[in-house]
């Protein structure tokens, strides 16, 4: 990975390219973000930059975390999140990294957290068939058998249940980026990304790009 940022999403809409053609976009708010720290072979074991990402009043941020930013002589950020580069040579303290990090075409991985959806039944959770509906079925929507009797007198492990669903740290990998606005710091990306309105991603250069 050579270059990263921190990123928001706004929601999504579409936009049309030179030949009329209709393209369902992301609205991302990409920085601008602050290198906090930077880590190196030498120091840390590895190579990395900690990027700080959106504004946070003094009073809400604890004494390590004051402390953490005081001794970089950083402005506290609410968001921070690490990435393990390729080369940090190029990369000091207090840096500033925007949107333009990024350009129209590239490919990026974005990385954030699923929509929360409670706790689910098995059709909705894994996609499983319904009962017959009729009234004399008696079997609707339930999970199915839970195995044998006394032998082995348990549920065999992977068992698909109702449980809890979404919430999850999912990467969607080789988006393009169709267009950067450096005015407003956002770039656009082909496709949908994880997460709700507001949800803070990861935003990498693709590591399985494909031209």
């Amino acid at each position: 990975m050579k270059k990263a940022i921190i990123g928001r999403k706004v929601g999504m809409t579409q936009i049309f390219d030179e030949k009329g053609n209709v393209i369902p976009v992301t609205v991302i708010e990409a920085g601008p973000c602050n290198v906090v720290q930077v880590k190196t072979v030498e120091t840390d074991g590895y190579d990395a930059v900690q990027l700080g990402f959106g504004t946070v009043k003094e009073n809400k941020v604890n004494k390590p975390e004051k402390g953490h930013f005081t001794k970089v002589k950083v402005t506290p950020t609410k968001h921070l999140r690490e990435f393990r580069l390729a080369d940090v040579s190029n990369v000091k303290v207090g840096d500033e990294i925007k949107a333009d990090v990024f350009s129209a075409g590239e490919l990026v991985d974005i990385q954030g957290i699923t929509k929360g959806k409670g706790f689910q039944g098995v059709i909705k959770r894994h996609g499983q068939s319904r009962g017959p509906m009729g009234h004399g079925s008696m079997y609707h929507r339930r999970p199915g058998s839970m195995g044998a009797c006394s032998t082995p007198s348990r549920v065999f492990k992977g068992k698909k249940l109702p449980g809890h669903m979404g919430t999850n740290t999912v990467t969607i990998q080789n988006l393009k980026v169709v267009r950067v606005d450096l005015d407003k710091n956002v770039i656009l990306v082909k496709g949908s990304v994880p997460g709700n309105k507001g949800v803070i991603l990861k935003i990498k250069d693709a590591v399985k790009a494909s031209v």
